[in-house]
């Protein structure tokens, strides 16, 4: 289980960008994070995976927290940001490689897992081309394949769906809800609200810092859309 607690943060002492933030996810939940620009998605998505430090709160993951047990906390989780930063001078194969050393992966699961993916993705063809030479969408992918790689039992998305065709958008909704049916933890950020109704079982919707509505998505939605409901909120 993921459990936050009243976590908060301000950058200048001043105004918080999260503030008392307190949500709990159980394994198989696949929770989308929605709120205007601004409203605190990303920091707190940076502050559960440790990039940066909050001011107060917790936040556990399985007995770990991240403030006092970061290593024990992390080798659970993988986080992806809206724009992935890779070694462009390596190729798809050896970046992948990198991160399945860094948290041990067995040669053979590995190649298992990445020749799964990649062939889920289409990008078994450019697997051993550089970074460098990739598309946006092909850089996400190959970041995708290295978060998925490790088999985290938490895995943490900023706007996961930006940069992806429409065969990959769709690759990569039957792969979220095939690792929560494995009992994973996603939760993830979105613009496009649509995709978080359809596919998320449970939803939050942020602004100003402060969480305003969370929970199952039709105890949330009731008989309405995300998006009027989003619009009526924010």
């Amino acid at each position: 289980m993921l459990e936050i607690k009243n976590v908060s943060k301000s950058y200048d002492k001043k105004k918080l960008a999260i503030d008392g933030i307190s949500m709990s996810l159980e394994p198989g939940d696949l929770y989308g994070f929605v709120g205007p620009n601004g409203a605190g998605k990303t920091t707190l998505l940076k502050s559960i995976a440790g990039i940066i430090s909050f001011d107060v709160g917790s936040i556990n993951l399985n007995g770990a927290t991240i403030a006092a047990n970061p290593l024990a906390f992390k080798r659970q989780m993988a986080y992806i940001p809206d724009h992935p930063d890779l070694y462009e001078s390596l190729s798809g194969r050896q970046f992948i490689d990198f991160i399945a050393d860094a948290f041990d992966v067995s040669f053979n699961r590995r190649n298992e897992l990445i020749g799964k993916y990649a062939a889920e993705f289409e990008l078994l063809d450019a697997l051993d081309k550089p970074i460098s030479t990739y598309s946006h969408g092909m850089k996400q992918k190959t970041a995708l394949i290295g978060a998925l790689v490790h088999e985290p039992k938490l895995i943490l998305l900023d706007e996961p769906f930006v940069g992806l065709d429409p065969k990959a958008a769709f690759a990569l909704k039957q792969t979220f809800k095939e690792i929560t049916d494995q009992g994973a933890i996603i939760l993830f950020s979105s613009h496009v609200l649509e995709v978080v109704e359809k596919l998320c079982n449970k939803i939050a919707i942020i602004k100003q810092g402060q969480i305003i509505a969370d929970g199952r998505t039709h105890d949330v939605l009731k008989d309405r859309s995300l998006e009027n409901v989003f619009m009526e909120i924010a």
